[in-house]
C-alpha cells in the first residue's frame, strides 16, 4: 500500500521506516529540507536504537522524503504525525496539526480517488472530528465520509525502544466511523499484526481512540508518581523502597513496570499529555485532582534531591556534576528531562555546574550554553564536590574509582544505579 506521512520528527520518522519495513511504499512530507535530505540519504534525523538501520535499508526504495505535498496524491492514506506541544497554560498547541490539515486539504482538492486521513498525533478528544476533518474538507472542497474519511491511530512508542514497540506492540488502536475506513486501516496494519506476537487490535470510535492515548499515559505517569510518593514515605522511615516496590510489583493486579522510584518522569509525552488532559478536563468543569497530584509529586522529586545536597553543604561556589541529561537512557531527547530543573536550581543557588551525557550533550547545550560539559563521566567527576545522578545510563553503574577524583565525594543517586561503597558519601533519593 502507498502511504504518506506528514511530519518527520520522532514519531513520523519511526513509523515511516517501520511501515516501509512491513512492505508499504512510504513518503515522508516535511518542511525541513535538511531532514528530507537526510532521510533520502539513508540517515535518520533522530537518535533511536534500530532506526538508523531501517532508514538506511529502505531509503531510496520503499522510503523517501520530500517537501512537496503533491507526493500525497499518489498515496492511499495520510498519517498526520505532527508535534502537539503544550502551551504555557498546559493546553494543547494544535498549530502544526491545523496547518498540515489545511495543506493536506488543498492537495487533496486535485485528487479524484478516495483518501483516508489518519491522525497519529496525540490530540484531545474531538480534535480529529472538529479540527482535522473540517479543515481538510474546507480546503479540499470535499465531504468527510464521502470523498475522504478521517480516522485516529494513537502511537504507544517509548523513546529508546520505539522501533521494537511499533513492530511488536501490546495493542493496535484504530478509531473510525465508516466500514471503508476500517477496511483500509486493516490493510495498513495486517502486515504488522501478522508479524507481531499476537497484539490486541482495538477498533473503536475516533474520540475513544484519542482518549485511549491520554488515559494510557496518565495512568503510567500516575503510577510512577504513586511509586515515588510511597518511596518518599519509605525513606522517612528508613525503609528500602526498592524492596517494597519490588514485592508490590509481584501482584498481578499491579505489575512491576513503571514502579522504579526515583527522580520522576519526563520526555515528550507524559509532561505535555498529562498537562493537556488536565487542562481539557478543567475546561469542561471537572477538576482532575489525582492527575494534578501526580504532577505535583513529580515536580517535587528534583527539589527533594537538592534538599539532600543542601544537607551536606551550601551549593554556592561548589562544583556539582550532573550525570545524565536525557530524560531516559537510550535517547538524546531532553524534553521534560529531570536534569533541567536540577540545573536551574543549582545555577540559582550559585553552583558551578558540569554536565555529562553519552548522547544528549548538544541538545542540553542549546538550553544551557554557559555551563561546562565533558566527554565522559570520569571527566565530570574530577574536582567535583558532588555528583547528582539524573539518568540511569548503564555506564554510571560501572563508576567506581572515578569517584576518588572528586573533592568532597558526595553522590546523590536519583535512579538507584550507583553501587554504594566506602569512601563516598552516598545517598539514594528514595
Amino acid at each position: 500500500m502507498k502511504l504518506s506521512i506528514i511530519g518527520s520528527g520522532y514519531v513520523g520518522t519511526t513509523i515511516a521506516a517501520c511501515f516501509a519495513d512491513l512492505g508499504h511504499d512510504v513518503v515522508n512530507v516535511d518542511i525541513d529540507e535538511d531532514i528530507v535530505n537526510a532521510l533520502n540519504d539513508g540517515q535518520s534525523p533522530i537518535h533511536e536504537p534500530g532506526l538508523d538501520e531501517l532508514v538506511e535499508e529502505h531509503a531510496g526504495d520503499r522510503l523517501r522524503a520530500t517537501t512537496d505535498y503533491e507526493a500525497i496524491l499518489d498515496t492511499d492514506a495520510t498519517f498526520l504525525a505532527l508535534q502537539t506541544p503544550a502551551n504555557d497554560d498546559g493546553s494543547i498547541d494544535l498549530s502544526a496539526v491545523k496547518a498540515a490539515s489545511t495543506s493536506l486539504g488543498e492537495t487533496l482538492a486535485a485528487k479524484d480517488d478516495y483518501h483516508l486521513v489518519i491522525t497519529k498525533s496525540t490530540v484531545i478528544p474531538t480534535t480529529t472530528e472538529e479540527v482535522v476533518g473540517p479543515r481538510v474538507a474546507e480546503a479540499s472542497g470535499k465531504t468527510v465520509g464521502e470523498e475522504f474519511d478521517i480516522a485516529m491511530n494513537p502511537e504507544f512508542q517509548r523513546e529508546g525502544t520505539a522501533v521494537e514497540d511499533f513492530l511488536d506492540p501490546d495493542k493496535v488502536v484504530v478509531g473510525a466511523h465508516t466500514d471503508r475506513a476500517f477496511d483500509l486501516l486493516g490493510e495498513i496494519f495486517i502486515p504488522l499484526v501478522e508479524r507481531a506476537d499476537d497484539p490486541h487490535v482495538v477498533e473503536t470510535g475516533i474520540r475513544e481512540a484519542e482518549m485511549i492515548k491520554y488515559a494510557n499515559n496518565a495512568f503510567l505517569a500516575s503510577k510512577i508518581s504513586l511509586a515515588n510518593d510511597l518511596a518518599n514515605i519509605c525513606k522517612e522511615f528508613g525503609v528500602d523502597s526498592y524492596e517494597v516496590l519490588e514485592a508490590v510489583g509481584l501482584d498481578s493486579r499491579v505489575g512491576s513496570s513503571f514502579l522504579a522510584a526515583g527522580l520522576g518522569w519526563g520526555g515528550s509525552c507524559f509532561p505535555k499529555d498529562t498537562a493537556a488532559i488536565i487542562n481539557a478536563a478543567r475546561e469542561r468543569g471537572y477538576e482532575p485532582r489525582l492527575l494534578q497530584a501526580a504532577v505535583d509529586v513529580n515536580d517535587g522529586q528534583p527539589v527533594r534531591m537538592l534538599d539532600l545536597l543542601r544537607e551536606r553543604f551550601d551549593p554556592e561556589g561548589k562544583r556539582v556534576a550532573v550525570l545524565g541529561l536525557s530524560f531516559k537512557p537510550g535517547t538524546d531527547d531532553i524534553r521534560g528531562s529531570r536534569s533541567i530543573p536540577l540545573i536551574e536550581e543549582l545555577l540559582d543557588a550559585g553552583a558551578d555546574v558540569v554536565g555529562y551525557d553519552p548522547v544528549a550533550t548538544e541538545n542540553m547545550r542549546e538550553l544551557f550554553p554557559d555551563i561546562e560539559y565533558t566527554d565522559s563521566a570520569a571527566a565530570a567527576l574530577v574536582g567535583a564536590d558532588a555528583a547528582l545522578v539524573a539518568t540511569d545510563w548503564d555506564e554510571f553503574a560501572a563508576l567506581d574509582e572515578q569517584f576518588d577524583e572528586m573533592r568532597e565525594r558526595v553522590v546523590i543517586d536519583g535512579r538507584r544505579i550507583v553501587t554504594r561503597r566506602d569512601g563516598i558519601d552516598y545517598e539514594s533519593l528514595v
